[in-house]
């Protein structure tokens, strides 16, 4: 199983299934983090966390904690078209 914050910078990622419960769940998808989406992880902190993606034509900071709950497959090459 693949997560979202294993993507290294560059990387373009389908989601597969998100995971958590509750409001955490809810929180992610309210931000437009849902299956089937494609997310590019433009950058990561210095210190890791947090990350920076592209979602949906904006951008993102999402935690490294939160990035663990979505399960993706990373796609091959990383040029992004948005």
């Amino acid at each position: 199983m693949q997560t979202l914050k294993d993507i290294k910078p560059g990387g373009i990622a389908k989601v597969i299934k998100i995971g958590g419960e509750g409001p955490v769940k809810r929180r992610i998808m309210e931000m437009g983090i849902t299956k089937g989406v494609e997310i590019y992880v433009r950058k990561v902190a210095p210190l890791g966390d947090p990350m920076e993606i592209n979602v949906r034509s904006y951008e993102l900071s999402l935690r490294k904690a939160d990035a663990g709950l979505i399960e993706v497959e990373e796609k091959e090459g990383n040029l992004y078209v948005n």
